[in-house]
Order: structure tokens, then C-alpha cells, then sequence
């Protein structure tokens, strides 16, 4: 199993900036992928960053130059900059093993004031 740390989440207003952070523990030998997702109520979750072991990473096209995902052995910052109304949502955090199972995060509550 694998468990997170997850922070960095909060109440900011438009054109801010927020790091969050995920910091995975347990069988983490497992895991290739690790990054963010995010969900707004009644809405499907949605990938916002990843980043695997040799640092290619993969950002959505809604935040592409406005955030950047890094990773230091088993944790992964998201710094997200010009942050907009519309980033409003519960970030969660995911890894993904080399076996594709998915390992979820409880969440961290982002808002962001117009």
C-alpha cells in the first residue's frame, strides 16, 4: 500500500499562487508515476500534472505556463502561479505503479477568490 502526506492547499485570490505538495509513504518502490488531479463537484476528476522517475512530465493544457510539477524521490511539489477562478477544486494526489494500479490521496481544497 501507499499512503500521502498531502498540503499546501487554501484560499487565495485570482492571479496568486499556491504549492502544493505530496509526500507518498509505504510501498513507494512500486510507484512510477506521481502527480496531481483535480475535481469539482459533479464533474469528473481531471489530470492537472504528472511527473514519473526520470522527471518527464505532463501538464494539462489549462494550466501549461502557469504551473510547473518537480519531484524529489517521493514527493512532488505543484507550483501553480496566475492561479484563475476556474482552478477552484479539490486537488488530489496520485500515484501510479509500475503495474498501472492507481493510489490515491485524500484531497486538498484549493479556492480561488475572483
Amino acid at each position: 500500500q501507499v499512503q500521502f502526506v498531502e498540503s499546501g492547499g487554501g484560499l487565495v485570490q485570482a492571479g496568486g499562487s499556491l504549492n502544493l505538495s505530496c509526500a507518498a509513504s509505504g510501498d513507494t518502490f512500486l510507484i512510477n508515476h506521481m502527480g496531481w488531479y483535480r475535481q469539482t463537484a459533479g464533474n469528473q476528476r481531471e489530470l492537472v500534472a504528472t511527473i514519473d522517475r526520470g522527471d518527464n512530465s505532463n501538464v494539462a493544457d489549462s494550466l501549461k505556463g502557469r504551473s510547473t510539477i518537480t519531484r524529489a524521490s517521493n514527493t512532488v511539489h505543484l507550483q501553480m502561479n496566475s492561479l484563475k477562478f476556474e482552478d477552484t477544486a479539490v486537488y488530489i494526489c496520485n500515484a501510479l505503479s509500475c503495474g498501472d494500479r492507481d493510489y490515491w490521496g485524500r484531497g486538498t481544497q484549493v479556492t480561488v477568490s475572483s
